[in-house]
């Protein structure tokens, strides 16, 4: 699938390029403030997942496809190894990647997500989008309404309604494709990635109040990725790139640095 994508920049021969890639209900802006900090000295590339943002949709959804998805990208862009990063689903797919093609993974950052099956997680949000992509709305404050029957908070409302796009008729609706979401979600959407082991530098970020990476998961952290750091981010929780960006930012660039100038 020819994924949706932006780049950015500087290109090098000696520096692998990043690719970005964004959680479950997320697009390629996402990432976006980490990216802005990183264009001076990498190539950047920002992707929408399939069924996300603006690239394309299919019913079929799990991380083999997805990860194939970002190896096409790169095959077409003729990168050869990617420092990859990824918040949740994104990371999910990346540490699928790192496992089918270790030697196209220069680098991994895996963001706010463990290597294991999840019960769940996002269902009030999947539930709101799915009530919301039944309903037509003439504007995203009737949309914020709708979704604020299942979801209190503000941000998180926020950050779903940037799902909402107008068509060429001027129609308000969602760019993703939540019919293949649902279908998938407590299926392939929640499993781990599937495999043995990537031998090269990676680092998990964890938001302190997150439960996403628990202590019971770091003997499978460290086995399927035996070259690992494991960081906690104080006062975050699991979106840790928005909630304290400076801090992410630096743990990324101190990691990708210090691995860089070995």
């Amino acid at each position: 699938m020819k994924l949706n994508y932006i780049e950015q920049g500087a290109h090098s021969e000696q520096i692998p390029p990043i690719i970005l890639i964004h959680g479950m209900f997320g697009s390629l802006s996402n990432l976006g403030m980490l990216g802005r900090t990183l264009v001076d000295r990498y190539r950047v590339i920002s992707v929408d997942l399939r069924n996300h943002g603006d690239s394309p949709h299919a019913q079929k959804m799990d991380l083999a496809s997805m990860a194939a998805d970002i190896v096409e990208l790169m095959d077409d862009l003729s990168i050869d190894s990617a420092i990859l990063i990824g918040h949740s689903l994104g990371g999910k797919v990346a540490m699928q990647i790192a496992l089918d093609s270790p030697a196209r993974v220069a680098r991994l950052v895996v963001v706010d997500i463990a290597p294991v099956t999840y019960s769940g997680g996002q269902d009030l949000a999947l539930a709101a989008l799915v009530a919301l992509g039944k309903l037509t709305v003439a504007s995203r404050s009737a949309a914020d309404q709708i979704l604020s029957q299942f979801i209190a908070e503000a941000p998180t409302r926020a950050f779903l309604l940037k799902n909402l796009a107008r068509d060429a008729q001027g129609v308000l609706g969602l760019k993703l494709n939540i019919s293949a979401i649902e279908e998938n979600y407590a299926t392939t959407l929640v499993a781990g990635p599937i495999g043995d082991c990537y031998s090269g530098p990676t680092l998990f970020l964890k938001g302190e109040q997150s439960a996403y990476i628990q202590d019971k998961h770091r003997p499978i952290i460290e086995k399927m990725f035996p070259q690992v750091q494991l960081q906690v981010v104080a006062n975050a929780g699991h979106w840790l790139h928005a909630e304290q960006p400076q801090v992410f930012n630096d743990l990324v660039a101190e990691f990708l640095e210090k691995k860089i100038l070995l």
